[in-house]
């Protein structure tokens, strides 16, 4: 599965800001590559706006259509109306591992329920217009043995295909390659192996 995570380092995040009226709405995103991940960005929030109304949020720690690692607070807004609208905005961004908080500084005009949830569905369509992103290719590791001598081919042909070696490991009769395959791709080592003019052993596969 390929998909696009923000593109921000680990324990920094994106703000951005809008107006609805006379409340501020001010939206952090977060690279959420786990759920501590954004709890640390929510402490952070909340020690740094101490006396806003709210610090609502949304998060998804996976893939796109994750089920289990989700999560959304109204944080005291009437039920439905803030952590819900910007979990909705997440998800249909299509966008993985994003966490976001919105902190709102109330300006004395109630929006209402309908109110509430467009501003702070807003209030993340606005910080997704910005955001950096990059795309995660998910991997399945293979182990393949190779003689010496055909080392630094296979290497090359994995840098020409993006492929990732993750570990090398050496013994007497050759060398152990473990590599990435995108896990969107079915396994085929034939155009390394026309290059190779060999077989490749596939020592290790990925467990069901």
């Amino acid at each position: 599965m390929r998909y696009r995570v923000p593109e921000l380092p680990l324990s920094s995040w994106q703000t951005t800001d809008i107006e609805v009226e006379k409340s501020h709405f001010i939206t952090w995103i977060c690279h959420a590559l786990d759920i501590d991940a954004f709890t640390r960005m929510l402490a952070t929030a909340k020690a740094e706006h101490p006396n806003a109304s709210h610090h609502c949020t949304a998060y998804i720690a996976g893939p796109p259509g994750e089920q289990n690692l989700i999560g959304f607070s109204d944080d005291g807004e009437p039920g439905g109306t803030a952590g819900r609208p910007m979990y909705q905005v997440l998800q249909g961004s299509q966008l993985g591992q994003i966490g976001c908080v919105v902190i709102r500084y109330f300006g004395g005009t109630k929006l209402g329920t309908g109110g509430l949830a467009r501003a702070y569905a807003q209030a993340v369509s606005h910080a997704l217009e910005t955001l950096p992103t990059r795309e995660v290719v998910e991997r399945d590791l293979y182990t393949l043995r190779l003689g010496f001598a055909s080392e630094a081919i296979a290497r090359a042909w994995c840098e020409e295909q993006a492929i990732p070696i993750e570990q090398a490991d050496y013994d007497g009769d050759g060398v152990r390659l473990t590599i990435g395959w995108p896990r969107d791709n079915p396994l085929d080592l034939s155009p390394l192996e026309n290059r190779l003019k060999s077989a490749v052993e596939i020592l290790s596969t990925p467990k069901a």
